[in-house]
């Protein structure tokens, strides 16, 4: 009896926009949690099928991590892979589980490390530092007081012990704390700061930048003119720091700031 040939799997992650749907095309599709989708007929990446990405960051392309949402999936059927990244099309998926920034980002540093690719850093001891310098690198610092920094674009920078530090400088950066008393900086542009341990903070201070925290914890957005100065940077023309849960700041909800200053939700 021939051995039948075993039908590829693969575990990769996709994005969404705020209500899980994805539009290919200009033609939205719905997506639910824990839902499996078929299509019949030729898939081909970049033009037909089920697209996700093996590489967690490489979402960031098509979703940026502020105002949207992400999942791990499984697609299998016919599969087709695209070049220029970890893209993959196929014509059956499963949206396995919504994964959060810290999520995305701590599967970024698995996705590295397991095939041994110097690009991304993990710090687990207390006071220990973690940096990832090249584009869609991901740094970690699980231990108290630890430090991790991720200044390439679309890098994913993630402190998770108390009073850690988590920064991201690159463009589409995401930066997340986790811990007691953290503080997540994401500073390039469209950035996503999140601070979800008591009393951390989170700042986004480039170009349309996003932050957002839990009750209690403090959040620091600002508006660029970025035509003003013709150098690409921006001109600060407003910053403000909230406290949220006060002065109608919203737990778990992304902010930023508009041309007059105000704290506005982030699509």
């Amino acid at each position: 009896m021939e051995d039948q040939k075993k039908e590829e799997v693969v575990i990769s992650y996709k994005g969404f926009d705020k209500d899980l749907i994805c539009n290919p095309d200009d033609k939205p599709f719905q997506y639910k949690i824990g839902e499996t989708y078929e299509l019949d007929g030729e898939i081909e990446a970049c033009r037909r099928g089920f697209h996700a990405c093996e590489y967690p960051l490489n979402v960031f392309d098509y979703y940026a991590p502020a105002g949207n949402r992400f999942a791990i999936v499984e697609q299998s059927g016919q599969i087709s892979r695209e070049g220029g990244d970890t893209k993959v099309a196929s014509s059956r998926i499963t949206i396995k589980a919504e994964l959060t920034l810290p999520g995305i980002i701590k599967a970024a540093i698995d996705y590295t490390f397991s095939r041994s690719k110097p690009e991304g850093e993990t710090a687990t001891g207390d006071q220990g530092a973690a940096s990832a310098t090249g584009d869609q690198g991901a740094a970690s610092a699980t231990g108290d007081q630890g430090a991790a920094s991720a200044t390439g674009d679309q890098g994913a920078a993630s402190a998770t012990g108390d009073q850690g530090a988590a920064s991201a400088t690159g463009d589409q950066g995401a930066a997340s704390a986790t811990g007691y008393q953290g503080a997540a900086s994401a500073t390039g542009n469209r950035g996503a700061a999140s601070a979800t341990g008591k009393h951390a903070v989170a700042a986004a201070v480039g170009t349309q930048g996003r932050a957002k925290g839990l009750d209690g914890c403090a959040i620091v957005v600002c508006y660029r003119d970025i035509e003003s100065d013709g150098d690409g940077y921006g001109r600060i023309v407003h910053i403000r720091a909230a406290i949220v849960g006060q002065d109608g700041i919203k737990p778990d909800t992304w902010y930023s700031l508009n041309a007059d200053g105000e704290f506005v939700e982030a699509e």
